[in-house]
């Protein structure tokens, strides 16, 4: 196994994770490495600064590759931050079958692996991520609670991502039973692949042209597909008529929160996310047990896994000051452009 503690002086240091961490030892020399699927959303720099800050503070350094949407870069990717030294790695997958072989080169390395944010379901792996399913429950609440019965729609994530099914099953078990009812109307279902914003437009433009635009409620997964999804309703003129849902907090979403053009984004803050990967990853990597981990096999496979499942927030028009006040976003960008007696009370 590669000794992951390189250098002789160790400090013992209390740090926290989500009010858990205590007493986890670092060594200044230890090297973390970060396997980037893509930087396409806006929120993954967010999670990068984290990432980076709290890795300093423990006194390990930070390196990393973007794979840029490629299973097989990605995996090129790994290696590489394999060969330069890394003493752990997190691992954000763009496809979570096709890593497999990179997580075998880690473990046979004896290099611990986060699985970040998005499932690699191998026991090797810890999962770190927010709670998928409650994700999806509290987006198809709040789209359900303006619009509980017509034609739904829903625009999914990416086929090769397992969060994307995490959040419908999510989002079907608050609306099934409307459904089986015949209150609620499925009309159109996409994957959306890459999570691309300009393909999630696409699809629910072909949905729209097939329904006659005869479209109710739209539940998006991400914030980037609500964001081709607004799009494509916006060229209808059902823009602010049609429910839309999204997730990540993102802050062109958060802005169309205020506009009233979509109507939630489930927000997951990242600072906290990557701040317990590297609480996590340190950890690991001195083969110290994570606080408050739990025992979880709710993937497809049913594997058995260490994971942490962080709370999200859902954030509508009437709890945007929630993000401002957190120093998520600044008061300005959430309100641009807003206006008129009809805006948020965050925005007067």
């Amino acid at each position: 196994m590669k000794n992951r503690l390189k250098g002789i002086f160790c400090i013992s240091l209390a740090v926290t994770m989500m009010s858990a961490f205590s007493g986890v030892a670092f060594a200044k020399s230890l090297t973390v490495g970060v396997s980037w699927s893509n930087f396409q959303e806006e929120r993954w720099k967010t999670d990068e600064a984290a990432i980076k800050t709290q890795l300093e503070k423990l006194g390990a350094k930070y390196i990393s590759a973007d794979a840029q949407a490629d299973s097989s870069k990605q995996i090129s990717d790994v290696e590489n931050l394999i060969s330069r030294g890394c003493d752990a790695l997190i691992i954000l997958a763009y496809d979570a079958d096709a890593i497999s072989p990179a997580i075998a080169k880690a473990k046979a390395e004896g290099i611990p692996v986060v699985g970040y944010d998005r499932l690699i379901e191998d026991p090797y792996a810890f999962y770190l991520t927010f709670d998928n399913k409650e994700v999806g429950r509290m987006q198809a609440a709040a789209v359900f609670k303006v619009k509980p019965a017509g034609n739904y729609v829903f625009i999914k994530g990416s086929p090769t991502d397992p969060n994307a099914n995490f959040l419908h099953e999510g989002q079907l078990e608050v609306l099934k039973s409307a459904m089986d009812a015949g209150k609620i109307k499925n009309v159109g279902e996409q994957y959306t692949e890459g999570w691309k914003p300009e393909v999630a437009q696409k699809n629910m433009e072909q949905i729209l042209t097939a329904n006659n635009n005869k479209v109710d409620a739209v539940v998006a997964s991400n914030d980037g597909t609500a964001g081709g999804v607004v799009a494509a309703l916006t060229a209808q003129g059902m823009e602010g008529i049609t429910p839309v849902s999204g997730q990540d907090g993102d802050h062109a979403a958060l802005n169309r929160v205020a506009k009233g053009i979509q109507t939630v984004s489930v927000w997951k803050d990242a600072r906290d996310l990557g701040k317990a990967a590297a609480d996590i990853a340190v950890a690991l990597a001195n083969g110290k047990a994570v606080p408050n981990a739990i025992k979880w096999s709710g993937g497809p496979k049913g594997i058995e896994m260490n994971a942490i499942l962080l709370k999200p927030v859902p954030i509508t028009r009437d709890n945007l000051d929630t993000v401002i006040k957190a120093g998520w976003v600044k008061k300005e960008v959430v309100c641009q452009g807003v206006n008129g007696a009809n805006a948020p009370a965050a925005c007067k």
